[in-house]
């Protein structure tokens, strides 16, 4: 049996459905994306950002400074429990561990959630924002083996079921199930300039935000039923990685050819 805690947010879910994503690891144990891979986006500003796959990765192009949100979707007909973290750390504790071991987040069936920072207390969170790997929560804390990432693995609630012929209870994960009972615990939650493009993306721990969350006891299937990751990135490092297209003028160039007075008067900006 594979029972976990996981956590609750206690308000402002949005319920959504639609079609179910499909993932399978590759030969050197990346994630692949197959058909539809809406159960995860990163959203900056309220948008969503585009995602770029290259070499069996999915990539976002990190921008510095902004804030940043992950939105969660459940495409499933039960609750799961999504262990997320980001440089490797969990979201809910920081903690490095497994993605069976880590602490989740639960998503009702066919459930969108919308994750805005590191959980650092039951009603507190702080926010995620793009950063250097100086400026990161990674290197705060001393654990910087695994920035650049972002990581959701859904499990499903196992659901028993009653056989009408035998009589005989068996797992089946397609039916709703009562929820679990609850309880009520508190979430555990370089100064030298390098040229932007020698700077590598990374996540810092940024403003408070109020994010009230509610402990809760699952039992899990042992199998992940999707797994995904995401790669970010500044823009100077996608276009060295060949995701993005280099810029067509070369701003050094475009700066030589710059001159000093030019004939006229100072336009009006709209």
């Amino acid at each position: 049996m594979n029972q976990c805690f996981a956590y609750l947010m206690a308000a402002g879910l949005v319920l959504a459905a639609g079609p179910h994503a499909v993932i399978s690891a590759s030969p050197q144990g990346r994630s692949v994306a197959v058909g539809d891979v809406d159960i995860i986006d990163i959203i900056v500003g309220g948008a969503r950002q585009p995602r770029y796959a290259h070499e069996g990765r999915w990539y976002v192009e990190a921008r510095k400074g902004r804030e940043y949100a992950i939105r969660l979707r459940n495409p499933y007909p039960v609750r799961v429990a999504v262990a997320l973290s980001v440089d490797g750390l969990n979201t809910i504790d920081a903690r490095e561990t497994t993605a069976a071991e880590a602490r989740k987040w639960v998503l009702g069936p066919y459930e969108t959630v919308t994750i805005s920072g590191w959980q650092t207390s039951q009603l507190e969170a702080r926010r995620f924002e793009f950063t250097t790997e100086a400026g990161s929560y990674g290197q705060a804390l001393g654990k910087t083996a695994n920035l650049g990432v972002i990581s959701a693995v859904f499990f499903k609630e196992r659901v028993a079921i009653v056989s009408r012929d035998a009589n005989e209870v068996r797992d089946r994960a397609d039916a709703p199930r009562p929820a679990a009972s609850a309880r009520q615990n508190s979430a555990a939650v370089g100064d030298a300039k390098a040229q932007a493009e020698d700077e590598y993306a990374a996540t810092g721990m940024g403003r408070r935000t109020g994010h009230e969350v509610t402990q809760v006891f699952l039992d899990l299937e042992s199998t992940p039923a999707q797994t995904i990751d995401i790669r970010y990135e500044f823009r100077p490092q996608l276009v060295r990685l060949g995701i993005l297209a280099a810029p067509t003028v070369d701003p050094l160039q475009r700066r030589e050819r710059a001159r000093g007075f030019e004939p006229g008067f100072s336009p009006v900006v709209p």
